[in-house]
């Protein structure tokens, strides 16, 4: 993936993310101004329409505010504090119409877009709810997020949704660098494994686990790997962000796993922890 200049010569993100994050936050807004019922439920979520839209809404707020330089403490990182903070962020911000919460989803994915693309920024933003990142990471963070409540939003609306392999690949600098922050420390304990995950038609990275760490590398791991997991990029992404259960993708014939320990293959969802 090449970094591109804008055509205004301030900042880089890598190709196309721009494009992407622009067009995610119309979508999942045309999803919005869509739904019948804002209080219908998101399945799989304990969330109405309504609330998920608002939690997107404030979300983007959010990023919009930390990729122009002002700290906005969220959480400490972890699963039970993030939903603490939602809960609480939704009980301040009572919004919950439709054209309202979609305005400013897209409002607020341009303001990200143009704090980005501020000569004056720094190279790393302010500490963000799953820890410190340079801008482009934080960009990909924006999407990856806006993707999953995306999917959820167009599941409950009966709509399609927009996870799709370009989108995918612009998401793995996130994923790659947010890993080894959400492992499942009880799952990886006493674990020593080398992982060489690809993503079909895509990139490939490995994961190293010995003595409780975890170290992501970008392409396969050094020496042989005990297990190489090829498998759809859409799948992967739902499966990380806990949307899509890994048996119903295997079943579905999106996850492949040989080499020497190929049992390993559908342990490796159950090391991380949805972020």
């Amino acid at each position: 993936m090449h970094a591109t200049e804008r055509q205004d010569g301030t900042g880089q993100l890598p190709e196309g993310l721009e494009q992407a994050i622009r067009a995610t936050a119309e979508e999942i807004a045309a999803l919005v101004r869509g739904a019948p019922d804002t209080a219908a439920p998101v399945p799989g979520s304990q969330w109405t329409v309504g609330e998920a839209a608002a939690h997107l809404a404030l979300a983007n707020e959010l990023m919009a505010d930390l990729a122009a330089g002002r700290a906005r403490p969220y959480g400490d990182g972890t699963a039970q504090s993030l939903a603490a903070a939602n809960a609480e962020s939704l009980t301040v911000f009572a919004e919950r119409r439709a054209e309202p919460l979609a305005a400013m989803i897209a409002e607020q994915a341009s303001v990200f877009l143009d704090a980005m693309a501020d000569p004056a920024g720094e190279s790393a933003v302010p500490a963000t709810p799953l820890g410190t990142m340079d801008r482009p990471v934080l960009a990909s963070y924006l999407l990856t997020h806006m993707l999953g409540h995306g999917y959820d939003l167009a599941r409950a609306l009966g709509r399609p949704h927009m996870v799709d392999r370009p989108r995918v690949g612009l998401c793995m600098p996130f994923m790659l660098s947010v890993m080894p922050r959400v492992t499942n420390t009880a799952a990886t304990a006493g674990l020593t494994a080398r992982y060489t995950i690809r993503l079909r038609g895509g990139e490939a990275f490995g994961v190293r686990l010995a003595a409780g760490a975890v170290e992501v590398t970008p392409g396969p791991p050094q020496g042989r790997s005990d297990c190489t997991i090829l498998i759809d990029p859409t799948a992967f992404l739902l499966i990380a962000l806990g949307r899509l259960n890994p048996w119903r993708a295997i079943a579905r014939g999106q996850i492949l796993t040989w080499g020497p320990k190929p049992w390993l293959g559908p342990r490796f969802p159950t090391l991380f922890t949805a972020p």
